[in-house]
């Protein structure tokens, strides 16, 4: 049996990581600025996080939602906590798209509409109402196009409004910062008033935080860079350091009943240790903190480089764009620099999303490489 073939793949075999470094089959050694899509949030095989997984698999590693798993209590605790968001409550699952189709399925139980609003160049995942609210028709199949959904630009107040106004709209969904859409983000008036109006019409709002939450964006969710708060917030990627794990946070507002929502996979002992561990982590190392001097620091190098055009994003959810498509300038960093950066919709962005724990060093490392590059390119 092959596989089924839907990836292009770089010839490198990873066999070994440790933080911010991979290593191959053989033995050659990359500065990993991109975290497989922003996963590894505390660094590869953290020490603290791989005792914790193992001392938790000689123990039980699965049972069903069905029995008490003091686990999830002292996850939602901790993530209460650190996030400043105790008031919520926590659904957990094991991905970003199945937290978004959570989301999604519970704004409508709760308010009984179906319509939702997305923005341009959005994504949430590829599951049926997860893909349909995503920006991208080649992979939105004709079964998921049934719901019921209208993208509009960022930064359009007036144009959400006079969707809201009709009176079907269930909820509206964005990113805190997009991510694969090429590092947009609303404006803090924009996402204030996003807030009051979907009060206003009885609206609920989704942040969907997948890959911009957990610190990345110098706080634990970029939204609350914009003094508001939602009433779903979606979680994964970093939330496990690359054990499968999702969640959403859901605000006072919703009442639950049993079987409104279901998993089987989604909080078992394995994941809750992993995600415990993160938590643990980005809380003693203070790695918001250093997400922050890292993001002052890379803005000040960066400089160095004039064929960049501009720096979107913040914290270290970065996209760094040039005048041109960067496809052959990544395969040269990847191959020639052993450096990994990631790609996103706009062809002429550099997707940065290295792990929470990078060093200074790490980004001169990377400013060096790509000056030398970028020569290489042009002559």
């Amino acid at each position: 049996m092959n596989l089924f073939d839907v990836y292009p793949l770089y010839n490198i075999t990873p066999v070994k990581a440790l933080d911010c470094t991979i290593t191959d089959e053989k033995g050659v050694e990359y500065l990993d600025l991109y975290g497989g899509h922003g996963v590894i949030s505390i660094g590869h095989t953290q020490p603290d996080y791989v005792a914790k997984l193992k001392n938790q698999l000689d123990n039980i590693g699965f049972y069903s939602n069905a029995i008490q798993n003091p686990l999830q209590v002292e996850l939602a605790e901790k993530l209460g906590k650190l996030s400043g968001l105790e008031e919520y409550t926590l659904f957990l699952c094991s991905s970003g798209a199945e937290a978004n189709e959570n989301a999604l399925k519970l704004a409508s139980f709760h308010n009984h509409k179906s319509r939702v609003i997305a923005f341009n160049n959005s994504f949430h995942g590829r599951t049926s109402a997860a893909v349909a609210v995503t920006d991208n028709k080649k992979i939105v199949a004709p079964i998921n196009a049934q719901q019921i959904v209208t993208f509009l630009p960022l930064n359009n107040i007036e144009l959400v409004e006079n969707e809201l106004k009709k009176g079907d709209v269930s909820s509206v969904i964005i990113e805190g910062i997009q991510g694969v859409g090429g590092l947009d983000q609303g404006t803090t008036k924009f996402f204030q008033a996003l807030e009051k109006i979907c009060e206003a019409y009885d609206v609920v709002l989704i942040l969907d935080e997948v890959q911009s939450g957990y610190g990345r964006s110098g706080k634990f969710f970029a939204h609350q860079h914009h003094n508001i708060k939602a009433d779903i917030i979606c979680l994964a990627k970093g939330m496990g350091n690359g054990f499968p794990i999702g969640g959403i946070l859901i605000s006072p507002k919703f009442t639950a009943s049993y079987g409104l929502l279901g998993t089987t996979f989604g909080g078992n002992h394995l994941a809750c240790a992993a995600g415990i561990a993160v938590l643990d982590v980005i809380e003693s190392q203070k790695l918001m903190d250093n997400v922050n001097d890292v993001y002052a620091y890379f803005l000040e190098a960066i400089k160095q480089v004039p064929e960049v055009i501009q720096v979107k994003g913040r914290g270290l959810m970065l996209g760094v764009e040039f005048d041109f498509d960067v496809s052959d300038l990544r395969k040269k960093m990847i191959t020639d620099k052993h450096i990994f950066t990631g790609n996103a919709n706009n062809k002429n962005l550099l997707r940065i999303l290295p792990p929470l724990t990078i060093k200074k060093e790490a980004i001169d490392t990377f400013i060096v490489a790509l000056k030398e590059t970028l020569k290489e390119i042009q002559s």
